[in-house]
């Protein structure tokens, strides 16, 4: 990799691609046309991209992904700053203030040694700052289950109201489990009541992404890398079939454990 840039060649790069914009958006049919609203599901689709860029660790994905972000923040300022509410200006140095407040341990005389405790101060400083009346009045409502758990215990945690050591959020594992399998026992052919062993698995889920963040494990990206093995793996049985002349809706398991068996070697 070549040297990295000077500061000023950063900027100049900034530059450019803010005079890029206004061409595109004075000059482009596209360009010309988009709203936040229009550019809203791109954007998440681009988060999206990034995120499976960096589970594969590719760093010429992750750059070009980040290239598109980049894009969609430059373009949502400039549409800002012809509606009259913000540009690229008002926006940075809001984000620059925002992280000078929040890190008094930088910019004042708090104290702060490790990564937890500024967690918490910034978990208290934004409670302050955003008026919420809950410390979990910042976590989207739109976000994917597994990260809204995840999101909410941080939170919680940030305020101090968290288990104190990880054998006890283990208990609580065990203890969910143990309600489920009583709800739900797998070995009993009797009807159960769907509504209650929903419940329960959902009170299971959400102690093992507590336990997860405990011992500093990302439960989505870690669900994410079993997702990706299974589609690899699974993939590797569609085509060793193929090659073979089979069809995988005629095998048995048992044929088709043959070549998962082999997949997971690879």
């Amino acid at each position: 990799m070549s040297n990295l840039s000077t500061r000023a060649e950063q900027l100049a790069a900034f530059d450019r691609l803010l005079t890029i914009m206004d061409e595109l958006r004075a000059q482009c049919p596209w360009d010309k046309k988009q709203t936040t609203e229009s550019l809203r599901h791109l954007t998440i689709e681009e988060t999206f991209e990034l995120s499976d860029a960096i589970l594969e660790g590719n760093p010429e994905e992750i750059k070009k992904e980040l290239g598109d972000i980049l894009l969609h923040i430059v373009f949502y300022a400039k549409i800002g700053s012809e509606e009259g509410n913000f540009d690229i200006t008002t926006l940075t140095n809001a984000l620059c203030e925002k992280l000078i407040r929040r890190h008094p341990h930088i910019y004042g005389d708090v104290q702060a040694n490790d990564a937890d405790t500024v967690s918490q101060n910034w978990e208290k400083i934004k409670l302050k700052e955003k008026g919420n009346v809950s410390v979990l009045g910042g976590v989207p409502k739109s976000l994917p289950a597994l990260i809204k758990a995840m999101r909410i215990q941080e939170k919680a945690r940030g305020v101090g109201f968290d288990w104190e050591e990880k054998h006890q959020v283990w208990e609580k594992v065990e203890e969910e489990m143990q309600e489920f399998k009583e709800e739900f026992n797998a070995a009993d052919e009797k009807e159960i009541d769907k509504e209650k062993a929903t419940a329960e698995f959902g009170d299971l889920l959400f102690s093992l992404i507590n336990y997860a963040r405990f011992i500093y494990i990302n439960p989505e990206e870690a669900l994410e890398r079993t997702n990706l093995k299974f589609i690899k793996r699974f993939q590797y049985l569609e085509n060793a079939a193929k090659t073979a002349g089979k069809n995988l809706s005629e095998m048995t398991l048992a044929e088709m454990d043959v070549y998962w068996n082999e997949a997971k070697k690879q």
